[in-house]
């Protein structure tokens, strides 16, 4: 009887054990998207912009940051983000500043991704004073001078593709993607973007670009990784 409690103890702290380390083991980690934009059909000649004003500081021609495609044809500054959000994602990404300068008349970089509530740092590293107009529908509109060195905090409220001209120099434009979930991407020069830690399911992709438009790609996570998606956006 003593022998039997014993083999009865032993297993009861053996369970114990094993439910400790199912309860201490970390959640396993969802997989990666991965994948690029290129661009389908032909590349418009890059155009360039001639300057008739502050060349001093703009010089007298800047090259259009509108579209930047590599010699690949991978696009740059497409915003990408997932449709729907996993279950369970937070609702936003913190939100926190992020800075856009305006440096040799251009602004930079072009495009920004931002939370709701979160703040973009407008900076000034040109000789000269510059003006920030917002075109918006969803987040209040503003439109502030800006000499050299002042730096103009702006927080935006809610999810939108805001619009960011300067009306003392047409050529000059950024745009502020205020985004509503954490899955938002910017691509890099590769037109490369990745999402980490994605739940398997199934996804729609879609991607945004200021002179491409928009386009959508169905993908579908599952337990082993995944091939690289390629997005095609067509010349307009």
């Amino acid at each position: 009887m003593v022998a039997s409690m014993s083999w009865l103890g032993a297993i009861v702290l053996l369970l114990a054990a094993t439910a400790g380390l199912l309860v201490d083991a970390p959640p396993a980690r969802g997989a990666e998207i991965q994948g690029r934009v290129v661009m389908s059909g032909t590349v418009p000649a890059v155009r360039k912009v001639p300057i008739t004003i502050d060349q001093y500081v703009c010089g007298t021609e800047q090259t259009a940051d509108d579209l930047v495609v590599s010699p690949a044809r991978e696009v740059r500054n497409v915003v990408v983000w997932l449709e729907s959000p996993p279950a369970g994602a937070p609702s936003s990404p913190p939100p926190m500043a992020t800075p856009m300068d305006q440096k040799e008349c251009l602004f930079t970089p072009r495009v920004v991704i931002v939370a709701p509530s979160g703040t973009v740092q407008f900076l000034n590293s040109d000789r000269l004073l510059h003006n920030l107009h917002s075109v918006s529908k969803d987040n209040a509109p503003f439109n502030r001078t800006q000499p050299k060195g002042r730096t103009i905090p702006i927080t935006f409220a809610r999810p939108e593709m805001v619009r960011i001209d300067c009306d003392l120099h047409s050529w000059m434009r950024g745009w502020v993607v205020v985004a509503p979930h954490p899955f938002y991407a910017l691509t890099d020069a590769q037109g490369r973007f990745s999402f980490d830690n994605v739940p398997p399911g199934q996804y729609t992709v879609r991607v945004w670009h200021e002179r491409l438009g928009e386009s959508t790609r169905a993908v579908t996570v599952g337990p082993k990784p995944d091939a690289p998606v390629t997005i095609e956006l067509r010349a307009r």
